[in-house]
């Protein structure tokens, strides 16, 4: 196969890989030069399991999560895979909720083991038969998932050294603050003359956006 792949080959491994996965993998599309896949979360031990056996992608290289919290089943967990073989890298997504489980992939990719920790952590997904399912980047007693879209960007409680008690004492948030998605770059109006339109911070800087 050459490299880069074109658009074609790739639409041609996700119309095989489809047909070979019989119900696993249920969509294939090519989006940016990347082939994604797409299937019923319930059979994510199936389908990772014949890309890794059948058409070689022996490397989970990522899992991660996305939040869509207008969606019913609001969240994407999403697999990146790589065939060291083909020189290919495909990425599988499954949809669910708060309170739908993923079944767990450590049986057919041990490494799958702290990435689905991570995901549980930022976004609460659960995964089903996980070895040991806990958070990993937060403190064990942490309120909330961090990468929701709804949490806020000052957390929920705030942690203090208590000289009368002797101990680090955690307390909420005296002023929640709400994330803004204004979906600006941050680099726009980073070179004076480049924009002619403020951004969130400039005026504490006396910065006008313009010449």
């Amino acid at each position: 196969m050459s490299w880069p792949a074109s658009d074609a080959e790739l639409e041609q491994l996700g119309l095989a890989i489809c047909k070979g996965a019989k119900g696993s993998i249920a969509d294939a599309a090519v989006t940016f030069g990347a082939l994604t896949l797409t299937g019923p979360a319930a059979w994510i031990v199936e389908a990772l399991t014949y890309l890794r056996d059948v058409e070689g992608f022996h490397q989970l290289i990522d899992l991660s999560g996305a939040d869509y919290p207008e969606r019913p089943l609001r969240f994407d967990v999403v697999y990146h895979l790589l065939s060291m073989t083909k020189n290919r890298r495909v990425r599988l997504k499954v949809q669910t909720d708060e309170n739908i489980a993923v079944p767990s992939v450590v049986s057919v990719f041990p490494s799958a083991d702290w990435y689905e920790r991570e995901t549980f952590d930022m976004y609460g997904v659960f995964f089903d038969g996980h070895p040991d399912l806990r958070r990993i980047l937060t403190d064990y007693g942490f309120h909330g998932h961090p990468l929701r879209k709804d949490f806020p960007m000052t957390g929920y409680v705030e942690v203090r050294y208590d000289e009368e008690l002797k101990r680090v004492v955690y307390e909420p948030v005296k002023s929640v603050e709400w994330r803004n998605w204004d979906f600006l770059s941050p680099w726009e109006g980073a070179e004076r003359g480049f924009a002619t339109h403020l951004l969130p911070g400039d005026e504490k800087s006396g910065e006008t956006g313009g010449k």
